[in-house]
């Protein structure tokens, strides 16, 4: 038994019971596991999130690393969005891309271990998704750093262009989009992410009178820029078609929309990120536009935007929200129960009830003004990462497990199958609780006996088995 296996037996052995949800003594069936996306994006570039600052060793990587996911479980969470592209580097084993110079210092040095491959493996372990934040068109934050001989501003200087302090790899030129798409399908096929995320880097951010010498007009962007969205898709679906595809786009589409939204940026001119059509039209499984703003202002509503985007297509649209503005220096009032009210809002506006991401993990690890424990009271049980019924809807088979009390625990077994995790629901009197979602390979679990369990698989499209019902002896 591994270390995560105990740590998880005991996790739920100390844990009062989850979330209460009543049927009758005579119901002797669950109701369906809770699905809610719980992400935080963390962040490589200037050292934002991990690794938290210049000149760590590999050992002192990864333990931060497991300290963010162990946070990430204590709270309950189930997702984390991995930047793994900041620009044209690799925080993973390469062929194509130089190591990122936000590993080691030195862009092109290994840090000794692969740290894609360790985050997967942990956070799975923990039964937390990975999904890989990619940056396609960026190709260096700030044009004085440092690069090595490999990086794409040395090897195809042709389609770098300069822009105020960056250079950017020009989106209009073919040689461009394939380098990106290369990079995001070569990760694809050799880690077993669960997600593959954009965030609303397309073209930069207007400053000042400067502009981005292409030679194309914002149509001619947009479209561009819209063809490699759809090729994405197309492409990740092809290849593994469980992977979900998100992005995360600014949060106001165009100013003006809906009626009242003010904005400094227009991002369907100025960014060539027209996300209404990849919404409406379906080219990916989630849309996390950042809602960074307050609920309150009427210039930049999150509230408004929130309907307003949930009204745009049929996927799910998962708030991006601002928890390190809690008590910050661009928000200096602004309470952790901001973020609490953010969140329970997304879970009555719109179709898709089910899903937010914060920006950033900091703000979690810190426990900005106290958000840990207001979130304790809201994120009161597991959750499942939420279902693509556009994608698949076959149920997978129910788990061969059994259940054997031990005095007052339990210990449930299953076998593994074609499934990638393991929802445990358990019955006192007559209400049902979701005590633990596990990785399926754990294949056992201690819990404290009840009444009754379910034991449902969940497979990597988020489909639910029919539970099997185990009474403990």
């Amino acid at each position: 038994m591994n270390r995560w296996s105990i740590h998880i037996i005991l996790k739920i052995l100390t844990s009062a019971y989850l979330s209460a949800q009543t049927v009758s003594n005579q119901n002797d069936t669950p109701p369906a596991v809770p699905q809610e996306f719980r992400a935080a994006w963390i962040a490589a570039v200037y050292h934002i999130d991990w690794p938290s600052k210049q000149g760590l060793s590999q050992a002192e990587q990864k333990k931060e690393a497991l300290a963010i996911l162990d946070k990430l479980y204590s709270l309950k969470m189930n997702a984390a969005i991995l930047q793994v592209r900041p620009h044209a580097d690799a925080l993973y084993e390469s062929k194509h891309e130089p190591w990122s110079p936000w590993l080691t210092g030195t862009m092109g040095k290994s840090p000794g271990y692969d740290p894609l491959a360790f985050w997967i493996k942990e956070g799975h372990a923990r039964g937390i998704e990975i999904h890989a934040w990619f940056n396609p068109f960026r190709a260096l934050s700030n044009k004085d750093h440092s690069v090595s001989k490999d990086h794409i501003s040395q090897t195809k200087p042709h389609i770098i262009r300069t822009y105020g302090t960056m250079l950017w790899a020009d989106p209009s030129h073919p040689d461009t989009r394939t380098q990106a798409m290369t990079a995001i399908l070569d990760v694809l096929r050799r880690y077993d992410i669960d997600g593959i995320h954009l965030d609303d880097y397309f073209y930069p951010y207007p400053s000042g009178k400067l502009s981005f010498d292409d030679g194309k007009t914002p149509a001619e962007r947009r479209a561009i820029v819209d063809a490699f969205i759809q090729n994405l898709y197309l492409s990740v679906k092809k290849e593994k078609p469980w992977v979900r595809v998100g992005i995360s786009p600014f949060g106001i589409w165009r100013p003006g929309i809906p009626e009242g939204i003010e904005a400094g940026v227009d991002s369907y001119e100025h960014l060539a990120g027209d996300s209404r059509k990849w919404l409406k039209n379906g080219w990916l499984d989630y849309l996390a536009p950042q809602l960074y703003w307050r609920i309150e202002p009427k210039k930049q509503s999150y509230t408004a935007l929130l309907e307003w985007w949930n009204k745009q297509g049929t996927r799910p649209v998962w708030p991006g929200i601002a928890t390190t503005r809690i008590q910050s220096k661009e928000d200096p009032g602004r309470p952790a129960t901001e973020i609490i009210n953010q969140i329970e809002l997304s879970r009555t506006i719109g179709t898709h009830k089910n899903g937010h991401i914060h920006w950033s993990v900091r703000g979690l690890i810190n426990n900005q003004g106290g958000i840990c424990e207001e979130l304790s009271k809201i994120y009161t049980h597991p959750a499942a990462v939420p279902a693509m019924p556009w994608l698949s809807q076959t149920k997978p088979a129910s788990p061969a497990a059994t259940a054997t009390s031990q005095k007052n625990q339990t210990i449930v077994r299953w076998k593994s199958g074609d499934f990638s995790k393991i929802a445990i629901q358990t019955r006192q009197g007559a209400h049902w609780h979701t005590t633990a979602i596990a990785p399926a390979n754990l294949e056992s679990i201690t819990i404290q006996t009840a009444d009754l369990i379910a034991v449902s698989a969940l497979d990597r499209y988020g489909n639910q088995s029919n539970p099997v019902i185990l009474s403990p002896k």
